[in-house]
């Protein structure tokens, strides 16, 4: 979506800040899907569940491409995000099942190496498709992706009888019951809404509309994060092992808070360009910490526990695209990265004095 924003922005008549309800509306659904898809998740197996989800996401960002104004696209993309939060929740909860938690988060790492790709080359794709088609035509192609490879997984997958009878949704009583589970879920409200909604989302725009780069080119800085994301994948249980959990954090927080600095005082995009392989490094030793211990939470329904994880990531986000929404608007991107830095700073050291479980 990155750099569709400003496309979109044209194509409906409003400017990019007001763009930001649908970030925030796929965010907040996608949240509030957890509180169905992490039980159903743990009731009828994990990769079956998530599989029908991919399928609906595919037809739900087919949907989202016939968007005739802001408000039908706000609608359109709410309702995808309901489905679309099930994928990724449910397969770091199967990894949690799966890999002891001594080599949980290096396993967690190399799972993340596709997701890592894929960001590589989304933004580029994403770019140059909308600058040849327009961006209802990057809509329709990851459409396709989507339902394809949603449709090969159910040919694997099967119902499969889960951890948990019934639905489950007393479990999410049990993970807030914890002091442990309640900090874990506001370090993830917090990240979600200063990372996933306050400063990631404008980047792409940032580029376009304050060094004038196409949405193509755009897309290709953006994907510098992906290069740094990746690095990360190849040292993280070099990482783990060296700096700890506690280490991880505070150095992934001070390098993220760092680079996020040197954006807001970017002066040129080659600028911006050189700081996304160190932003993109840094979010995943911050990030994957919370990952790694929202996989331990509630072991005996993991998947609530995980998408839990996820829901309040995500309510952060839609909360933090509007607030930083706020703050483009009053003052600009420089102030909505400073902003960002200076909250990040703080919530990783937060996060590293937490007492681990």
């Amino acid at each position: 979506m990155d750099p569709l924003l400003p496309l979109l922005a044209a194509d409906f008549g409003v400017g990019v800040a007001a763009i930001a309800p649908v970030v925030a509306g796929f965010s907040l659904a996608y949240g509030a899907g957890q509180l169905v898809t992490g039980p159903l998740g743990d009731r009828f197996g994990k990769v079956w569940v998530a599989a029908i989800a991919l399928v609906l996401y595919g037809v739900g960002l087919a949907v989202s491409a016939a968007a005739w104004d802001l408000t039908s696209m706000v609608v359109l993309r709410t309702g995808t995000g309901l489905v679309a939060g099930a994928v990724i929740p449910l397969a770091i909860a199967w990894i949690g099942d799966a890999v002891p938690y001594a080599d949980r988060q290096a396993t967690i790492g190399r799972f993340l190496t596709g997701m890592v790709m894929a960001q590589l080359l989304v933004g580029p794709l994403s770019g140059v498709v909308a600058e040849l088609a327009g961006w209802r035509a990057s809509f329709l192609v990851l459409a396709a992706l989507a339902l394809v490879v949603g449709a090969l997984m159910l040919r694997r997958a099967a119902p499969e009888r889960g951890t948990v009878r019934g639905l489950g949704l007393s479990q999410y009583g049990v993970l807030l019951r914890a002091a442990s589970g309640r900090r874990l879920m506001g370090a993830a409200a917090l990240d979600g809404a200063v990372l996933f909604g306050g400063a990631f989302p404008f980047i792409g725009a940032f580029l376009i509309e304050s060094f004038g780069l196409s949405p193509g080119r755009a897309g290709v800085v953006v994907a510098g994060f992906g290069i740094g994301a990746f690095i990360y994948t190849r040292l993280a249980k070099r990482l783990v092992a060296r700096l700890g959990e506690r280490g991880l954090v505070g150095a992934g927080g001070a390098l993220l808070a760092a680079a996020l600095g040197g954006l807001a005082l970017a002066p040129t995009w080659w600028a911006v360009a050189l700081l996304q392989v160190p932003l993109g490094m840094a979010f995943y030793m911050f990030h994957g910490v919370l990952q790694a211990r929202a996989t331990e939470a509630l072991p005996e329904a993991r998947a609530t526990a995980v998408s839990a994880f996820a829901m309040a990531l995500f309510l952060g986000q839609s909360a933090g695209a509007l607030a930083f929404g706020a703050v483009l608007h009053a003052g600009g991107y420089g102030a909505v990265f400073a902003l960002a830095a200076v909250a990040t700073a703080g919530l990783a050291a937060w996060v590293a004095r937490m007492p681990v479980r």
